[in-house]
């Protein structure tokens, strides 16, 4: 099981992201079709001054039942482990264990 804190850490950058995503986009189309030098620069600068948390880089893909943080599978958002743990359990639907 991950620390809460790292949970709630990525919970409000999740927020972060959100919140600030119309203003990132409107600076990276900015940066993007600035015509001098100079405009490009001021957008940039103030993309750059956005909060850290904002982008949507730093969000990272936990597992819902644990919160591990490495070894997610985006299809059941869980971990390999919670995620062979519920297979075999027979809790997930529609996956059944291969064998050649």
């Amino acid at each position: 099981m991950a620390k809460k804190s790292k949970i709630a850490k990525n919970e409000q950058r999740k927020k972060m992201v959100v919140k600030y995503a119309a203003r990132r986009a409107a600076l990276k189309e900015a940066i993007r079709t600035a015509t001098t030098f100079e405009e490009r620069m001021a957008a940039q600068s103030a993309l750059a001054k956005l909060p850290r948390d904002s982008n949507p880089i730093r969000v990272t893909l936990r597992c819902a039942i644990t919160g591990r943080p490495r070894g997610n599978l985006r299809k059941f958002r869980m971990s390999r482990i919670a995620f062979r743990e519920k297979a075999l359990a027979g809790h997930l639907t529609g996956v059944t264990k291969s064998s050649w």
